[in-house]
């Protein structure tokens, strides 16, 4: 009987996979959600009947009509939502289907790249240092995991520097070809995630300017680097509040620092750092504690921890502090909701600063933006 349900399970995947013309998967680890958006944009401003999914900080299907609708989860988070996103293109008759994967182990990502989502494109956004304990503790361990998102027959973009030699591999072990974006000088800290789907939606037929277009028009997720102004604090004063929660590890959020230094959003201000911890992201909480070590936040006038974890920390507290003076103190704050956590950090910080928020988007990171999103005023990036 289960030999039966199995077989009829597979049909199913199969007879919908098969009503969909063009397939793109997009994996990484770093600027998946935006991806996705922006290569479903192109198609649409080309006139492709598209269906999209992101699994970022909000999961939603993107409509053919650029409506959004959030995906309600009853559990974990699991790959086979990606048979609910292939009935549902079929059942709509769109031309083409762009995913965002799910998975984080190699052997999930070859089951829902082989089996779920069969994709014609494989888009790699880029291969960092996150979740280690799953995918491998250097870049190259990582990289080897991202590869079993690679099938026989698929044609694979990669930006040039995040080439690794895993890569190659896998494409020659089963007939994939890989198309490398040519290495340019840096730019916009969106230029990569830009640059990357251009040239997708280039090979899928797209003009450049309607590519160019769509790209330029696609729908911020929720996750993705916004900022607002605020008056806080008695007399008010103008803060500025930067959420960078979900580039989850240092090498991204430094990417991001830079960034903000480069468009002069900081402006001579100070700093202050809000960390978000994850009860489900002890390897990412270690991660973020040698980078403070390391001297990641040298720039910042202040810092303070929050979420998950911060109890056991505050018994480390003291060894996390410098007597160097080049770093400040990680202040833990034990407080569970965002208006009592900006209350204590407008009563302790003066002069309007900058606050970046880093580490987490889930929990805390997400109750934080919906937070700044009433209380601010959008400001540009």
């Amino acid at each position: 009987m289960l030999g039966l349900l199995l077989y009829l399970e597979r049909r199913s995947v199969l007879r919908h996979v098969r009503r969909i013309p063009l397939r793109v998967a997009v994996t990484g680890t770093r600027g998946k959600s935006t991806v996705t958006r922006m290569i479903a944009a192109a198609l649409k401003e080309a006139g492709f009947p598209v269906l999209a999914k992101t699994t970022g900080s909000k999961p939603v299907f993107i409509l053919p009509d650029g409506r959004e609708e959030e995906i309600v989860r009853r559990g974990r988070p699991s790959i086979l939502e990606q048979k609910r996103l292939l009935k549902e293109a079929a059942n709509r008759g769109v031309r083409a289907v762009v995913a965002e994967m799910m998975s984080i182990q190699p052997e999930c990502l070859a089951v829902e790249s082989g089996r779920l989502l069969q994709p014609h494109f494989v888009v790699v956004t880029n291969a960092r240092l996150d979740h280690r304990e799953e995918m491998g503790q250097t870049k190259r361990e990582i990289a080897r995991s991202l590869s079993s998102a690679i099938r026989p027959g698929t044609t694979v973009f990669i930006p040039g520097s995040e080439l690794y030699p895993e890569f190659e591999a896998a494409a020659d072990h089963v007939g994939a070809k890989i198309i490398a974006l040519e290495n340019t000088a840096a730019g916009s800290f969106f230029d990569e995630d830009s640059r990357l789907a251009a040239v997708v939606a280039s090979h899928l037929g797209v003009a450049d300017a309607a590519a160019l277009r769509g790209i330029s028009a696609a729908a911020a997720d929720f996750g993705s680097l916004r900022a607002w102004e605020a008056g806080l604090g008695v007399p008010p004063m103008t803060w500025t509040l930067v959420s960078a929660f979900a580039a989850n590890e240092p090498e991204s959020s430094r990417l991001i620092l830079t960034h903000l230094q480069n468009t002069l959003i900081t402006n001579g201000r100070p700093l202050v750092g809000i960390l978000n911890f994850r009860a489900d992201r002890g390897d990412r909480t270690r991660q973020w504690l040698d980078a403070y070590r390391q001297d990641f936040f040298s720039d910042f006038r202040s810092l303070y921890g929050v979420g998950a974890h911060v109890h056991s920390l505050s018994l480390r507290s003291l060894s996390l502090r410098r007597k160097s003076g080049r770093l400040p103190c990680l202040t833990l704050l034990p407080d569970r909701t965002p208006s009592a956590i900006m209350e204590k950090l407008a009563f302790r910080e003066a002069g309007g600063p900058v606050l970046i928020g880093l580490g987490n988007i889930g929990g805390l990171g997400e109750a934080l933006v919906e937070h700044w999103q009433k209380i601010g005023r959008p400001h540009a990036l």
